[in-house]
Formats: C-alpha cells, sequence, structure tokens
C-alpha cells in the first residue's frame, strides 16, 4: 500500500481534489473532519479543551470562534491546544490507515503537512496548486474573509513555491475541472500499479 499525503495552501482546491481520489475509489482521511468531530458533540476532545480553555465549548461541542479567540496570538496556547489535537487525529490517521490495509493507495489529506510535520511518515507527497491570482480571489469570496487575514492565513504557511519544490507530484488548479480530474486519474492509476519512483518519472 502507498500512502499519499495531500496538501496544498489555502484556497488551493485541496477539498476539491481529494473528493476526486474519493470517486475514483481511493480511500481518503480527511484531517480537517476528523478534527471537527473530535471537537463535535461526545468529542473525544471536548472535555479536555473545556478544562484547558473554559468558557470555549457548549452543548453541540466545541465554539471554534471561541476557542480561535482564546488562542489568538498566544503561541504557548497554540502550542497547548495543538498538543491536544495532533495525538488524537495521528492516531485516527493510524487507524484510518490500518482499516484500509490491502487497498493499494490511500489518501491522507492533511493541510499543515509541512508546517506542522507528518511529511517523513508518508511514502509520497502531492500537492495541490493555483497561480496566486486565482488562489486569492477563491479565498477572498469566502464568507468573513478579509485581504489583511487572508495575507495573515498566508504568511503562515509554507509557500506554494516550496510546496512545489518538495512535492512528488503537483497538481494544477488553476484549470477546469476536468483537467484536474484527469490528472487525479492518471496519478491513481499510476500508483495503484506502479512505485513512486516509476511514477514521478511518468506522471507529469
Amino acid at each position: 500500500m502507498i500512502t499519499l499525503g495531500l496538501t496544498g495552501s489555502i484556497g488551493m482546491g485541496k477539498s476539491t481534489v481529494a473528493q476526486m481520489f474519493a470517486a475514483e475509489g481511493v480511500p481518503v482521511f480527511d484531517a480537517d473532519a476528523e478534527v471537527h468531530r473530535l471537537q463535535g458533540p461526545g468529542g473525544a476532545l471536548v472535555e479536555a479543551i473545556e478544562a484547558m480553555f473554559p468558557g470555549t465549548t457548549h452543548a453541540e461541542g466545541v465554539d471554534r470562534a471561541l476557542l480561535s479567540k482564546a488562542v489568538l496570538g498566544d503561541r504557548a496556547a497554540i502550542a497547548r491546544l495543538e498538543g491536544l489535537v495532533h495525538p488524537q487525529v495521528g492516531e485516527s490517521r493510524e487507524a484510518f490507515v490500518e482499516s484500509h490495509r490491502d487497498a493499494p493507495l490511500v489518501v491522507l489529506d492533511i493541510p499543515l503537512l509541512f508546517e506542522k510535520g507528518g511529511f517523513d511518515e508518508v511514502d509520497a507527497i502531492a500537492v495541490v496548486s493555483a497561480p496566486r491570482d486565482i488562489q486569492r480571489v477563491r479565498v477572498l469570496a469566502r464568507p468573513g474573509m478579509t485581504a489583511q487575514k487572508f495575507d495573515h492565513i498566508e504568511a503562515l504557511q509554507t509557500p506554494d513555491a516550496e510546496k512545489r519544490r518538495r512535492a512528488d507530484f503537483v497538481i494544477a488548479t488553476g484549470c477546469p475541472l476536468a483537467e484536474t480530474a484527469a490528472q487525479v486519474r492518471a496519478l491513481v492509476s499510476c500508483l495503484s500499479a506502479h512505485t513512486v519512483r516509476y511514477c514521478r518519472q511518468c506522471v507529469k
């Protein structure tokens, strides 16, 4: 089995590409979705987060807006929160991989694969990328997003050029969806039948 880490900066279309992998029958682990589950109603992290950051949870689980406000600009608080979340997500990811051990390929959708580590725990990395002007238009179209907020988020992420340089595969999304889907299909076909090294040479 090959584990493919899927990542990309904000607004690059990673979620759409993850759906394309799933449509090809590839098991996909969504790290963001797992965090939401762990912090949702009855989630395994709710009590621990409330104890660490009182007043940030309610009957529906963690209030993400209140939690963000509680840790905003406080690196020590962010580190404490990550110390709770990351190990739990890591356990879920390991269980996911084990449950799909017979699959030739699994995708681990991890937004901050380079920023928070884990890139050395996958067999290959695919980075989703689009031209910056397209990225900016996509992000600023999101509800509540501002140029200042986008610039702040972008500054915290590994630059797209660096991600592309370190990737085994780059999936372009600044093109029609059909073209992106064709790239995903070709990559799935190759990785399901060959080694990562072989596919680096033949999948462009």
